[in-house]
């Protein structure tokens, strides 16, 4: 008898619960035009997770909690600071430093105090100083929403564990070009990286 994967790793250990901490910030991953206009080369149809989002955003705002956006933006000619990841991926030329493909989408309703982070590779924490923001403000919980499940979110869900954050992964509030990848890459993350909840479950939490 096959024993589901679910069944598997829970026998095996994996995918206990990190929990929140103390003082949480939320990150939104690159919900910028080039990712939700579904035209684009790099685009998705990402309505639910603009919306899902916005949720968690407003939730946030009311408690005041640090909230970052980030962005993929070159400024080479070339893609010469996109480096190797430029000979795989043709869409990234759409990301062009000073363009609107590299903009927070408007429907989030950014505000001038809500920061973003302007990145050359998929993880949030890759070359950039979030880190170090995130520690000056005492952050010890990360809730992460945006896209795409399996590259940039995964990617900063990772790397957020490893810096000694607790990664919150909005399920309903990241999304992907791929179901398959954007299922796999969930339950991938809620066995060894991150507690994958609901976006309810986020909102409870963001009220106590």
């Amino acid at each position: 008898m096959v024993i589901a994967d679910e069944e598997l790793f829970r026998q095996r250990g994996f995918g206990k619960t990190i929990g929140f901490g103390q003082s949480p910030a939320v990150i939104v991953i690159d919900l910028i035009g080039a990712f939700t206009d579904p035209d684009m080369p790099l685009g998705a149809p990402l309505e639910d997770v603009i919306e899902e989002t916005s949720k968690i955003l407003q939730a946030a705002r009311t408690r005041n909690l640090p909230i970052f956006y980030t962005s993929v933006a070159y400024e080479d000619r070339d893609l010469s600071d996109a480096g190797i990841w430029a000979s795989k991926m043709q869409g990234l030329m759409t990301l062009r430093s000073g363009t609107p493909e590299v903009e927070v989408d408007s429907r989030l309703g950014r505000k001038p105090t809500e920061a973003v982070i302007f990145k050359k590779y998929a993880s949030a924490f890759f070359g950039t100083d979030l880190s170090t923001r995130l520690t000056t403000l005492r952050v010890d919980t990360l809730i992460i929403t945006g896209c795409t499940t399996s590259g940039c979110v995964r990617a900063t869900a990772v790397d957020a564990l490893q810096y000694g954050f607790r990664p919150m992964v909005a399920r309903e509030a990241v999304g992907d070009r791929s179901k398959a990848a954007h299922d796999q890459s969930l339950f991938d993350l809620q066995a060894k990286y991150a507690d994958v909840m609901a976006v309810d479950q986020i909102l409870a939490q963001l009220k106590n």
